[in-house]
């Protein structure tokens, strides 16, 4: 099976860590993880980017085609996700006329600074572009009991992360959830490897 292409953009590091635990699930698998970050979009800004100085290599076009799986993830602005994680989405328009990545499947991750402070919207809408390439999304079941205790962050939708005074630590509720999501993310690719015609992977 070829690699799971975890992608991120993080501004202080929440981001981050959560894709690092989600790469932690996948490679439980047995899978290969590739954990890659986006440019943020001025390059002279030395904060535009996680902050701890531990930022993933940028995401390649090969690597996107190439993965098996895709987990996107992304701080929450205002309710919807980063701008430098939507201008990559907004420029991926040659791979939806390819086909590249139908029938991949994926999930999507963030984190706030507050329990409310839109999380859901910003997974559902980080949905969005990847139902328009055609890939397959893979949340959460409520049969994750972690899912169900979980006080910070966690939904059906994706893992989540709620840094309170920009904590950057994940819970121990948040972090079981993300290695699930990894597993459950692998699992599917693989899978789905299994038993889908090469050509509709479109890579």
């Amino acid at each position: 099976m070829k690699p799971v292409l975890v992608l991120y953009y993080s501004r202080h590091g929440s981001t981050r860590k959560l894709a690092d635990a989600i790469a932690q699930g996948v490679i439980s698998t047995g899978a290969e993880a590739w954990v890659r970050t986006v440019k943020p979009l001025n390059e002279g800004d030395g904060h535009a980017q996680d902050n701890t100085n531990l930022a993933a290599p940028v995401v390649t076009d090969e690597e996107l085609v190439q993965c098996s799986a895709l987990a996107l993830g992304s701080p929450t602005r205002f309710g919807n996700m980063a701008a430098p994680m939507k201008y990559f989405l907004d420029g991926t328009s040659s791979h939806w006329l390819k086909g590249s990545l139908i029938n991949k499947p994926a999930c999507v991750f963030t984190s706030s600074s507050s329990m409310h402070g839109g999380q859901e919207s910003t997974l559902l809408s980080m949905m969005l572009p990847l139902m328009h390439h055609g890939m397959l999304m893979c949340g959460l079941p409520y049969s994750e009991p972690a899912l169900h205790d979980t006080q910070s962050g966690g939904t059906p939708y994706g893992v989540t992360h709620v840094a309170m005074h920009n904590n950057t630590q994940l819970s121990d509720d948040e972090k079981t959830l993300c290695l699930a999501q990894g597993k459950r993310l692998a699992q599917l690719a693989k899978s789905l490897t299994q038993h889908l015609p090469e050509n509709t992977h479109g890579a």
